[in-house]
């Protein structure tokens, strides 16, 4: 016959095991959400990277093209256009629009370029095909930013005073010092950013 002892060290009570039991699928679910938090935060991550990865790239355009922003009205076939032509009011056409030089690198050809907002909320960057706009000329049309509720711009002039249209005057030619550009993303974020124009 077994002593009490003896049967004590032969195996687990069943108590035990469902204790045992317990323990390990607490520790399973805690690392299963763990896990899920981990994985859920580098999709959140990943997906603000690649939005501000975009944004960056919109404003390095935007900003190469104001470099190479050119005092060169544009010819049209009911006469010339300014240089750089500035609007507040929502229109089919673009809200800025401007002549611009080729590169030094001769990437760029010489062109005409606007920027607009779409209704479907992208910033749309229209490129015509030289300088001047021949009769049934139509540009190309790009989106290079998706997600913007909002798209505004305002230009330094001479006395050094932000305005909201450019030109002031039918007969004022030249292009701003500096052009301010202001945007709302779908996700809430304002940015403004200004650039300075060669004069």
């Amino acid at each position: 016959m077994r002593s009490p002892d003896s049967a004590r060290l032969s195996g687990f009570t069943l108590i035990e095991l469902l204790a045992a039991l317990l323990i390990l699928s607490i520790l399973a679910l805690m690392s299963y959400r763990g896990l899920g938090a981990v994985l859920d935060a580098r999709a959140h991550v990943t997906v603000e990277t690649e939005k501000w990865r975009k944004v960056s790239a919109f404003f390095a355009r935007f900003e190469r093209d104001a470099q190479l922003a050119a005092p060169r009205p544009v010819r049209i076939v009911s006469g010339e256009i300014p240089a750089w032509l500035g609007r507040q009011e929502p229109s089919p056409d673009p809200l800025l629009e401007f002549s611009r030089f080729g590169s030094i690198e001769g990437i760029d050809t010489p062109r005409r370029i606007g920027y607009r907002l779409n209704d479907n909320r992208e910033i749309e960057l229209w490129l015509w095909p030289g300088l001047d706009i021949a009769p049934g000329a139509v540009p190309a049309r790009y989106v290079v930013l998706a997600g913007v509720t909002a798209l505004d711009f305002q230009y330094l002039n001479a006395d050094s005073v932000w305005v909201n249209v450019w030109p002031g005057s039918r007969l004022d030619q030249s292009i701003p010092r500096a052009v301010r550009l202001h945007i709302v993303l779908a996700s809430k974020e304002e940015l403004v950013r200004v650039f300075a124009l060669k004069l």
